[in-house]
């Protein structure tokens, strides 16, 4: 089984499998998103599906949809408001992949009869050695390791990916090659059930505006906020202050409603604890790569695992290590594990009220 989203990658990624000799079939996920008046393209709206059939009729395979918009916010859309709710900023593609494409759809397609399921990620699985392993793509770039962190470990031997070695220049020259309908089609950008207006004006919809104090390191208010969920750990524009210099969203005190805010270099922090583990191997070495989100360069870190808990300490301090978002480590070039960043761990600065009241909310 392929998941065909109607995108260039997964086209070839059928259109390779075909030509190997396997026996492909695809299906398609229509998660109830509609198309976006802005242009933009995302995956899984209808235009998206209409693609994908497209491109299985081009292919001669069979071509089937299967409605996942009850999983899609289940365990997708409902958890990421009510993260937003508590001050957290949460990653909806790690949990889409966990949960409904390497989760239910695989479920499904083993109970069809299909030995493998495959799709258009820029990923790699070694099942050398007699153990499966998620490894980075060829494509550095490209490469969606982080977002496939949380598949289970037992599931990689059920997954494909063919695009590992490959890069994207070398998967668009393949789609012309081939003629297939899709060879000149934009990426998909941005989170699928994310209209125009991006996630402010989607979590209106759900949450209610609850304004409360903006304040310094001090405590002192200088401004107010309109809701703790429209604003994240790192954001400078919008905050509607007046500082003489730029002030950046140092932590989200939704038991309090506020907001912290402070100049860039308290942005900074030594480490993070993280929950939600999801271990690739049974035991894990002291020190590793951490990549604390997707366009992050993955950092020298120490690591410690603890009951359920794993704590890591950077070499070098890293900036806007934000709650809700996932850790993912690495060890030359194979994922070791990730986890959702549950609390964050600052050893400088705790020397006034308003960090020392922010600290013990958010780690």
């Amino acid at each position: 089984m392929v998941a065909v989203s109607g995108g260039v990658d997964s086209a070839v990624a059928a259109y390779l499998l075909k030509e190997a000799g396997y026996e492909v079939v695809g299906v398609t996920m229509c998660l109830g998103v509609e198309t976006p008046e802005s242009g933009k393209v995302k995956c899984c709206g209808p235009r998206e599906i209409e693609d994908a059939r497209g491109v299985c009729r081009s292919l001669s395979i069979s071509h089937n949809v299967i409605d996942f918009a009850p999983e899609l916010a289940r365990f997708v859309i409902e958890p990421f408001i009510e993260e937003y709710r508590t001050g957290r900023t949460p990653n909806p593609c790690m949990e889409c992949n966990r949960r409904i494409k390497f989760g239910t759809l695989l479920e499904m397609a083993l109970s069809m009869g299909f030995d493998l399921l495959a799709t258009g990620h820029y990923a790699r699985v070694d099942k050398s050695g007699g153990t499966c392993f998620l490894k980075v793509a060829k494509d550095s770039r490209k490469d969606q390791t982080y977002f496939l962190s949380g598949i289970p470990k037992a599931a990689l031997k059920h997954v494909v990916f063919p695009l590992a070695d490959l890069t994207k220049d070398q998967v668009r020259s393949i789609a012309h090659s081939a003629k297939l309908p899709v060879s000149s089609k934009p990426d998909s950008q941005d989170i699928c059930f994310i209209q125009a207006g991006g996630v402010g004006e989607f979590l209106k919809k759900s949450i209610d505006e609850v304004p409360g104090d903006i304040v310094n390191r001090k405590g002192k208010i200088i401004g107010r906020h309109r809701g703790i969920p429209f604003y994240t750990i790192g954001q400078r524009t919008g905050l509607g202050i007046s500082a003489g210099r730029p002030q950046y969203v140092l932590f989200l005190d939704a038991a309090q409603n506020r907001i912290i805010v402070g100049d860039r270099r308290y942005l900074s922090a030594q480490g993070l604890v993280a929950d939600c583990l999801n271990l690739f191997k049974d035991e894990i070495p002291e020190t590793a790569f951490g990549k604390i989100r997707y366009a992050h360069t993955p950092a020298p870190c120490t690591v410690t695992l603890r009951n359920s808990e794993m704590r890591v300490l950077f070499d070098e301090p890293q900036e806007a290590i934000t709650p809700g978002q996932t850790i993912v480590l690495y060890d030359n070039g194979m994922v070791l594990a990730s986890g959702i960043i549950k609390e964050v761990i600052k050893r400088d600065y705790a020397n006034t009220l308003g960090y020392e009241q922010a600290s013990s909310q958010n780690g």
